[in-house]
């Protein structure tokens, strides 16, 4: 069995397909070899019954071979085996028999407790050894003065040479005929699978290919009309490399825009850390103003890298499409309310007015109170000193409204994308991935958000969440 797995899966199909034929054509062999032998046996009996339908007399004559002088005038058994059998298995062949028929236990059994003239055939052999059909009938006697005498039997035998030379020439021929279908079904069968395993072999030589070269661009040829196995699997590798190739294209974007981002914040750590040690190295010391100045740049610097880093770190998890660490039912109300604390620190010149509904989804908790956060953080960020922002949940919908310059038109396309951020707000703090985020965290819990302009100035996020107004009675 282990070498039969360790071959080529073709030459296994080719196999199976030969031995299937082979099982098949036997059975079919050895059914008619069987239904032929039936027939000629039957047809061998028949003759012989034949025989038995001659004349009275004949049969009265040969009931009295076993005298002196046989009658052999009249006799329809020319080319036979006759001869006549009594109790004691004592056997008479007359004249014009062939041979004589050894006689059997059987033939004793029936000449005393058969049924009279009723036909008893067997297979049996002459005293040569050659095989013969033998026919035994029961028949009664009588004495010369009419009384009834023992019961005898009455053999009929012919030879079954030309019957088995028949039986032994279908054999061989059916041996011959079935050996070509075998051999002619493997043939098949190997050219069958290797037709069929072409696309497979395409499928390995395409995969072999993406090992080998990392090309993702790779496709193979589909016929859309067909919905078979190899379809199916072709359209799923299609699929596959396609996903991998969407996937490390958005991987080598992600590098190459974080590497982007980190260029600007690092070269100017390096500037201020160089000013501070060539002080040092050449013993000319800094004002203290400006020795202040560059130590709090440092510190923004440094804390602006850990934000980067902390949301490039979050960005990353989600592209790789790894699930939440802890999916959850979450009061989305406390969630916004707890957003809500944490905003009116970071704008506490700001009025925040709140008027939230409860509402249960299914999330990740961190994961959505950060997106919450960074919305709001937007919002005081570019809300005006003393401005107002206004706070809504309902039915599932949240909405943050602020009333600050805005978002132009020709800019809301690229709100979501990463690192990108609008001319007039570069110069304030922020990576360009808070609402990145947001996006990727919506979407993971099934929901929406969209940014558009409000009227009378300002802009409306919203952001639309599946769930219920009531938990799930098996939430804790």
């Amino acid at each position: 069995m282990r070498g039969f797995r360790s071959l080529p899966l073709r030459s296994r199909l080719a196999l199976l397909v030969a031995a299937a034929v082979a099982f098949a054509v036997a059975a079919v062999s050895v059914t008619c070899w069987f239904i032929v032998q039936g027939k000629l046996y039957e047809q061998v009996d028949n003759d012989l019954q034949r025989g038995m339908r001659s004349p009275p007399g004949a049969i009265l004559n040969a009931l009295n071979y076993c005298s002196a002088t046989p009658d052999t005038t009249d006799s329809p058994f020319r080319n036979n085996y006759v001869q006549v059998v009594k109790e004691n298995g004592t056997a008479c062949p007359v004249d014009n028999s062939v041979g004589k028929v050894k006689v059997t236990q059987s033939d004793r059994t029936a000449i005393k407790n058969g049924e009279l003239n009723k036909s008893y055939f067997r297979d049996g052999t002459d005293e040569d050894g050659n095989a013969v059909r033998v026919m035994l009938r029961p028949l009664t006697t009588s004495t010369a003065d009419g009384q009834p005498g023992p019961n005898v039997g009455l053999v009929i035998a012919t030879s079954l040479k030309s019957t088995q030379s028949t039986l032994n020439d279908l054999a061989l021929v059916l041996l011959l005929v079935g050996g070509i279908g075998v051999v002619g079904a493997g043939a098949a069968g190997l050219w069958v699978a290797r037709a069929g395993l072409r696309p497979v072999d395409e499928l390995t030589e395409a995969v072999e290919h993406v090992a080998r070269t990392e090309d993702l661009t790779i496709r193979i040829p589909v016929d859309e009309d067909s919905d078979d196995e190899i379809a199916r699997l072709s359209r799923s590798f299609n699929s596959m490399t396609a996903s991998l190739a969407s996937s490390r294209e958005v991987q080598q974007q992600l590098i190459a825009d974080a590497g982007h981002e980190l260029r600007t914040p690092l070269t100017s750590l390096r500037t201020n850390i160089e000013l501070l040690t060539r002080s040092e190295e050449i013993g000319r010391p800094i004002p203290p103003a400006d020795r202040k100045a560059l130590l709090a740049s440092v510190t923004a610097q440094m804390t602006e890298l850990a934000a980067l880093i902390g949301d490039l770190q979050t960005l990353s998890r989600s592209d790789a499409g790894h699930p939440a660490d802890r999916v959850e039912v979450v009061d989305l109300r406390d969630t916004v309310e707890a957003a809500l604390r944490r905003a009116r620190l970071r704008g506490p010149e700001l009025t925040i007015t709140a008027d939230l509904e409860p509402w249960f989804v299914r999330a990740e908790p961190s994961a959505l109170e950060r997106a919450i956060v960074n919305i709001l953080d937007n919002a005081v960020k570019f809300s005006p000193a003393g401005g107002t922002i206004d706070v809504r949940l309902k039915g599932g919908e949240l909405t943050v409204r602020d009333h600050g310059p805005g978002i132009p038109a020709d800019e809301l396309p690229y709100v979501f994308d990463r690192f990108w951020r609008s001319p007039d707000a570069r110069a304030l703090p922020g990576s360009g991935l808070g609402l990145s985020i947001v996006a990727r965290t919506v979407q993971q819990c099934g929901g929406e958000v969209t940014l558009s302009p409000a009227e009378g100035g300002g802009t409306i996020a919203a952001v639309r969440l599946p769930g219920a107004p009531t938990a799930p009675p098996d939430t804790p």
